[in-house]
């Protein structure tokens, strides 16, 4: 196995593993809290400082740091490429620091001069002890895309499952001390806090061992400068995704106590195949795309970009038709513990079903949003993304009028609907042949699949229902343990009938991705 494979290996294994201690951990707050007011507001609080690590640490500043160090670290070598890393990193430490320290005051003067009310108040309170994890995660983000560039990926990659395992602990702690609700959260908030600081130290330490040695540096520098006039631009499309993700969870909270908690639960079922399954043809085919761009060949990238959206297609179609149809003994299995209740898991179905009618929107967008990052167009994916996020806000808040909690989740869905097909469009453009009329033949086979196998899994929930006398939990096992697998068998036999291009290709994939071979 070459080294290549064997750090895609690594870093499939700890996603996969990160992923389900992330299930496990939202099992047992859902178990502990419900969908209570008080997980409304950690959930909430817990937006602010992951919406700063996506725009300052993983997303546009992490992109912007990467290239520029590489490029030091070959010229120049460690030494220089580290004195470098120190300017960039004195920066955004005091640039994080003071964040906090403003949003802390601020938090304060709201609540001493009565302008924070009932649930608000609560949140405003989580949000004061959660903030400083905002520093962590960010320079450890940092610090493992240095790392990365100096070919060092396990210890990066395994950094979110040591925020999962301590959060875990202090949910552990928590049914240990028979704790309150109140005291759930706070053990919860701390968590969060030790997590971020070991998510910090371990890289921060492997770094040190590659010869890097932290000092407070004021010095400027060109490779400075050419960081910032990337990072802008960049920050500009990641802000946006992420004040999408806040106004929808901003307003979701101004409906009741329990509207956060679920929604959020929905849409973090939705982002498990998309953040594993897409995100796997993204890495797969945004090199191949890019190759396609520095050759001047319109017709490969075409030909490259339609293979791949079959593929993300073919997951995610039936992947959302699962989710929709088998929603209810899903959630059932998984989550209907402890505080967790049968009412909460009825409220939760319909918004699943909505968000797994948008899933092949989101994996299509995600996937031509790299389609123009190949082409280096930067700036249609941001115009569009500000289409994306006024169309979400207008429609979240008159759909949420009739509709509640469903409303909020179809305006999201309308936004992806959008978006999605602007990216296309603007794709179809420069590159003539990647209408949508090309994925014709090919999008009607994966639906016809999907409908059939959709079929059959609401036949066995009906048959299930009507014909098996079995308890809520085991027939939730049955269906999920069984109706799963026999659903996707159909559903892959069916393409196979069809003779859909992409079979090979798809083995192929999860060849890569799980097995790095």
């Amino acid at each position: 196995m070459s080294k290549n494979y064997r750090n895609i290996a690594v870093v499939s294994l700890s996603t996969i593993g990160s992923r389900l201690l992330g299930l496990a951990r939202d099992i047992m707050i859902f178990a502990a809290l419900g969908a209570s007011l008080w997980n409304s507001a950690f959930i909430l609080a817990f937006t602010l400082p992951n919406l700063f690590r996506r725009l300052l640490g993983e997303g546009a500043l992490t992109s912007a740091v990467v290239p520029v160090f590489s490029d030091v670290l070959e010229q120049r070598g460690k030494p220089a490429a580290f004195e470098f890393f120190n300017q960039v990193l004195l920066r955004v430490a005091v640039l994080l620091f003071g964040t906090v320290v403003v949003g802390i005051v601020l938090v304060a003067c709201l609540n001493i001069f009565g302008l924070l009310q009932g649930r608000w108040s609560l949140g405003a309170d989580l949000s004061v002890w959660l903030l400083p994890y905002m520093i962590f995660i960010c320079l450890a983000a940092i610090i493992s895309a240095g790392l990365n560039v100096l070919g060092r990926f396990a210890i990066p990659a395994c950094t979110p499952v040591l925020l999962n395992l301590a959060m875990i602990a202090a949910l552990s702690a928590g049914w240990f001390l028979e704790a309150s609700q109140a005291r759930f959260v706070y053990l919860l908030c701390g968590g969060v806090l030790v997590g971020g600081l070991l998510q910090l130290a371990l890289p921060a330490w492997d770094l040190f061992r590659q010869g890097w040695r932290p000092k407070l540096t004021t010095e400027s520098s060109e490779e400075l400068e050419s960081v910032w006039a990337l990072f802008l631009p960049g920050l500009m499309g990641a802000a946006i995704l992420q004040i999408n993700i806040l106004v929808s969870r901003l307003l979701a909270y101004t409906l009741d106590e329990s509207a956060v908690s679920v929604l959020y639960l929905a849409s973090r079922l939705m982002e498990l195949p998309l953040g594993v399954f897409t995100i796997a043809v993204v890495t797969v085919f945004f090199p191949l795309l890019a190759k396609a761009v520095s050759n001047k060949d319109k017709a490969e990238f075409a030909g490259s970009f339609s293979k791949g959206m079959r593929l993300v297609l073919a997951i995610s179609v039936p992947a959302g038709v699962g989710l929709a149809v088998l929603g209810d003994p899903i959630l059932g299995l998984l989550f209907k513990w402890g505080a967790f209740e049968a009412n909460d898991v009825a409220a939760t179905v319909p918004l699943l079903a909505i968000y797994g009618i948008g899933l092949p929107f989101y994996s299509a967008a995600t996937f031509a949003t790299r389609g123009l990052h190949a082409r280096k167009d930067m700036v249609t994916p941001v115009r569009i993304a500000i289409v994306c996020l006024i169309t979400n806000a207008l429609a979240g808040v008159i759909l949420m009028q009739l509709l509640g909690a469903a409303g909020l989740a179809i305006a999201n869905v309308v936004a992806a609907i959008v978006q999605a097909s602007m990216l296309w469009r603007a794709l179809a453009r420069s590159v003539p042949a990647m209408k949508v009329a090309a994925m014709g033949k090919a999008a009607l086979q994966i639906v016809v699949a999907a409908f059939a196998m959709g079929c059959f899994c609401w036949l066995a929930v009906w048959l299930s229902a009507e014909f098996l006398s079995l308890g809520d939990r085991a027939q939730d096992v049955v269906l999920v343990v069984m109706g799963v697998p026999a659903g996707a068998l159909l559903y892959f036999g069916v393409l196979a009938l069809f003779r859909f291009e992409e079979l090979a290709d798809l083995k192929t994939l999860f060849v890569q991705k799980f097995l790095g071979r």
